[in-house]
Parts: C-alpha cells; structure tokens; sequence
C-alpha cells in the first residue's frame, strides 16, 4: 500500500500542482471526490495561484487537517484555537524539517510573485525544482501527525 506522500508525489509528477497533490492523496478519507478536490485545492498552488506564498503543500495539509480537526459549530469556543494550535505546530514542523513554509524560500526565489502562467513540466522543471519532494514531505507529515494527534 502506498503511503500518502508517495500517492501525493506521483500527483505531482503526473500533472497536478502541490496543493492539489497534497489534498488529492486524502480526498478518499474523507468522502471527497478526487476531481472535487482538485477543483477545491487547484488555486492554492505555486504559493497561491503563483504568488510564492504559503508553500501549495502545505496549504493542502491545512485542507486537510482542517478537514480533520477543524470545526463549524460556532457555539465551540474551543475549537477555533485548538484548531489554529495544531496547524501552527505542523507548520513548525514542517519548518524544521523543509526550512520554510513560503513557496519562494524554498524555491530559492527573489521575487514575490511569478507570471500567473505555469512553467511547462518538462525533466529540466523536476531537476531544478524541489516541489515532488516537498509534496511528498508534507502528505506524510500530515498522515504521520494525523495519526499522532488521535
């Protein structure tokens, strides 16, 4: 059985970008359909729609652990903060472990934004990029601190 970081890692490699690779590895877990996650998932990559922002997979572990631990009753004064304490401790994690959680730190890039148009995905893309690493880092983290925090 594949763990979720290897389902999320071959998403990538396939086509789909880090967020949608990251929540579409779950989706199944919690009775989303895949193309409905991706459609969900699908502005978050490139650090927000190419903006280098929050990484794209770590944006899809928020999906996911959101999903989760997260909450609607409103009337639950608790579950807010439980809720952001446990992302604030995965992202301190995956800082530890990644160096960053912002999309163009862990590219290495300068800028704060890139064309809104996606490099092609060519073997010269995956050399130069760490994105199906990171992915695959982040899927299962969240799958490990999923399991962890039961």
């Amino acid at each position: 059985m594949k763990t979720k970081g290897e389902m999320a890692k071959e998403l990538f490699l396939k086509g789909y970008n880090c967020s949608q690779a990251v929540f579409g590895a779950f989706c199944e877990d919690f009775g989303i359909s895949f193309e409905q996650g991706v459609l969900l998932a699908g502005g978050f990559g490139g650090g927000f729609a190419r903006r280098r922002e929050v990484c794209g997979a770590v944006s899809g572990a928020t999906m996911v652990i959101s999903l989760a631990r997260g909450f609607s009753d409103l009337d639950d004064e608790n579950a807010k903060k439980n809720l952001y304490a446990e992302l604030r401790e995965f992202y301190g994690m995956y800082e530890k472990e990644c160096g960053s959680i912002v999309c163009r730190d862990l590219l290495g890039l300068s800028e704060k934004a890139s064309s809104p148009v996606p490099e092609a995905r060519t073997e010269e893309y995956y050399k130069k990029r760490p994105c199906a690493d990171l992915v695959e880092t982040a899927a299962n983290m969240t799958q490990d601190f999923l399991v962890k925090k039961q």
